[in-house]
């Protein structure tokens, strides 16, 4: 049988259960109604002050009241494993992907896009050495390390106010921080995205990627790939998505 805990740790226990559930929790014996309503809505709008800036598209297709409903749920019910408030928004992410909620099937994939912007704006990876001027197809190209390779569902970066897909359409996107600190998105089909994860998980060279994905889809030479993929590569260096080459 569990000893049980001291009575500061109860009181603590009992405090954090009203706060996160005002309506279901007994108050604390001893703590005065209007006190602890002070705290159970300074928390409660800490919280939902991340969500509400994070999640801005979320928050307006949902409307006040349900958005609400939904933060309150996630605060309730959620136990992050994390204490940093910058994590809040990503333990969301994970709480809608976790839960059921009555939402729009497009609803999760639309937070994650959102919550991305965040997590590639915040991100403190650091460049390794490169020379940015190499050449992409004969030596191993060097992605921007704030680069999100994105596959969804839905097509997340149209969602808004005046489109709400019925139906769902894969969609491959690149968000990354640019040179200027400036978050940056763009549209891919699935063989840039899939030339680009070749590049990032076999360090390999250009010319070598392209081979294995002409191996892959055993119908495309790799003169062929490699034809479109020069361009591709060129382009993504002049976004600033890959930096230049290893050095």
């Amino acid at each position: 049988m569990n000893a049980p805990l001291p009575a500061f740790q109860e009181f603590q226990m009992a405090f954090g259960r009203r706060c996160r559930d005002p309506r279901r929790a007994p108050r604390p014996t001893g703590v005065p109604a209007r006190r602890m309503a002070v705290y159970e809505e300074l928390l409660f709008n800490n919280i939902t002050g991340f969500l509400d800036t994070c999640f801005p598209v979320c928050h307006r297709l949902l409307g006040d009241a349900r958005w609400r409903s939904l933060s309150r749920s996630f605060y309730r019910d959620w136990r992050s494993p994390t204490p940093w408030f910058r994590e809040i928004p990503r333990e969301f992410v994970r709480f809608l992907r976790a839960t059921r909620q009555r939402l729009p099937a497009w609803f999760g994939d639309l937070a994650h896009y959102e919550w991305v912007e965040l997590a590639v704006d915040t991100s403190d990876a650091k460049p390794e050495p490169c020379d940015p001027a190499g050449d992409l197809m004969a030596e191993r190209p060097l992605l921007n390390p704030s680069l999100m390779n994105l596959a969804y569902d839905w097509p997340v970066h149209r969602i808004g106010d005046n489109y709400r897909p019925r139906k769902a359409k894969p969609t491959q996107l690149l968000v990354f921080r640019d040179a200027a600190d400036v978050v940056r998105f763009a549209e891919i089909n699935p063989a840039t995205a899939r030339l680009l994860d070749m590049i990032a998980g076999r360090q390999c060279t250009g010319s070598e990627a392209c081979d294995r994905i002409g191996a892959e889809s055993g119908c495309l030479s790799s003169e062929v790939v490699r034809h479109h993929a020069a361009d591709i590569l060129q382009h993504l260096r002049q976004l600033g998505a890959i930096l230049g080459v290893h050095q």
